[in-house]
């Protein structure tokens, strides 16, 4: 797969987040915070939508590169992982942790495959409870693993390792990658890899089904950038361009944000860093967070959400 080359404009940091819709907002909390150990670090409301959760989990302080973020709808449909849509998420652990966690995996009833290997890394694929795709990537990671949860330190989860695309069009998501400064890092079968400052893309050229977003598929994935000026840098960069669609600017409280769609399907995102989650957040995952335009609907919000005990 080749992707003609477009000039690079203030290369993207690597993966940012990543950010996938679920059902059961219980169960999302007691997988991620509680069988994989990260820590349960901001619960917040969709600022699209005040009457939704935003949950995120992470490092300590869900820094860039780190964190998980979930939707959950209580009457969302199960989706269906196809084209064009991110197939999978991978994390990463210590290179002889993989034993642990199929062994934890097997004694807390989580669905999972047997080990894989690709790009001489080995990996363990699993389903959350909704049936979000997971792979552990047994590989050396970016973040701190989270120490206060219930996986021991030595094999805690060391931040997001990437992710794989089902694009509809694979040479145009190719060509954005490329667009974002990301470097094609080698081809094993129909797996093509772009490697990033931080992290790693997979775009799979496979002729598959056609998806349905709904529980248990990624909604997007994000990338990090210095400052929200580059933000507006990119967006004046990418307008022009037939193959996107860029939104404008978001202010998300703890970042800046700038949505990119491209014409293989695939939703992607620029972010700002550093991000640190527990800012002015006594009780990160514990207390709901609102930003202060929703602080005087709290308790019309809360009433409408539902119960959540922090794991």
């Amino acid at each position: 797969m080749e992707a003609q080359t477009t000039a690079v404009h203030r290369t993207p940091r690597g993966l940012h987040h990543v950010t996938g819709i679920v059902r059961d907002v219980g169960a999302n909390a007691d997988f991620y915070a509680g069988t994989l150990g990260l820590r349960f670090v901001k619960r917040t409301v969709d600022f699209e939508d005040r009457f939704s959760y935003h949950l995120h989990y992470g490092d300590a302080t869900g820094s860039a590169g780190s964190a998980l973020t979930f939707f959950p709808f209580r009457e969302e449909p199960d989706g269906r992982v196809g084209r064009p849509q991110i197939a999978d998420v991978h994390l990463a652990v210590p290179p002889d942790s993989l034993g642990y966690w199929r062994d934890r995996f097997d004694a807390m009833g989580v669905e999972h495959d047997a080990p894989t290997a690709r790009f001489g890394e080995r990996a363990l694929p699993a389903r959350d409870p909704d049936g979000t795709r997971l792979e552990l990537v047994a590989t050396e990671g970016h973040a701190e693993p989270w120490d206060g949860g219930q996986v021991p330190a030595e094999h805690g989860i060391r931040g997001v390792r990437g992710v794989s695309l089902l694009s509809a069009s694979p040479f145009v998501t190719a060509s954005l990658l490329e667009t974002f400064g990301f470097e094609r890092g080698g081809q094993e079968g129909d797996r093509v890899r772009y490697r990033t400052p931080r992290g790693v893309v997979d775009i799979l050229d496979r002729e598959v089904p056609f998806g349905r977003e709904g529980a248990g598929t990624v909604h997007h994935v994000a990338f990090g950038v210095d400052e929200e000026a580059t933000l507006h840098e990119w967006r004046e960069l990418l307008a022009d361009r037939d193959d996107v669609r860029v939104s404008y600017v978001k202010d998300r409280r703890f970042y800046h944000s700038l949505y990119v769609r491209d014409a293989g399907g695939i939703l992607f995102e620029l972010a700002t860093e550093p991000v640190d989650l527990t800012r002015d957040d006594p009780a990160p995952g514990e207390r709901l967070y609102l930003p202060p335009q929703f602080e005087d609907d709290r308790e019309t919000i809360e009433s409408q959400l539902p119960p959540l005990e922090a794991p």
